[in-house]
């Protein structure tokens, strides 16, 4: 039983170097995951931002390949993908989130896939900020942010 929870161990160490060393595995290898359609407006993913210390609740959109700014984090879309219409909602998002408070080097708190569906799958886990992917979409006009 003790060389399992050694060997465990290790898998789950060097699984977890090997992950920060590696690129995510690109979410349109599902059959169902697609590029927003095209359409008039600019791609773009609704996101949802609270600020745990103010109790701030904000919900934007991030055009993709573009910063987006919520509080001290700057936020890049790489890509946003939707299910195709004959399968259940799905939006997902692929995120780079860096953290610049001031006076502090910046700090990479996430790189990586969102799902709309079960934020929890894979989330920002920070002590002042949650972001979370509410949809993909097609945002008519400008990207600025709307509160709620």
């Amino acid at each position: 039983m003790r060389l399992s929870v050694f060997a465990a161990a290790a898998l789950v160490a060097g699984f977890g170097t090997a992950f920060a060393q590696q690129p995510a595995p690109r979410a349109d290898n599902a059959p169902t995951l697609r590029p927003i359609p095209d359409g008039a407006g600019k791609r773009v993913a609704e996101l949802q931002g609270l600020d745990k210390v103010t109790a701030r609740t904000q919900r934007f959109y991030a055009p993709i390949g573009e910063m987006t700014r919520f509080g001290t984090l700057e936020i890049n879309v790489g890509d946003c993908l939707v299910n195709a219409p004959d399968a259940s909602p799905e939006s997902a998002a692929y995120l780079t989130i860096v953290d610049h408070k001031p006076g502090q080097p910046e700090q990479k708190l996430f790189a990586g896939w969102m799902f709309a569906s079960t934020p929890s799958l894979s989330a920002l886990d920070d002590g002042v900020y949650d972001v979370r992917v509410l949809a993909c979409t097609m945002a008519q006009g400008s990207a600025s942010p709307k509160s709620r």
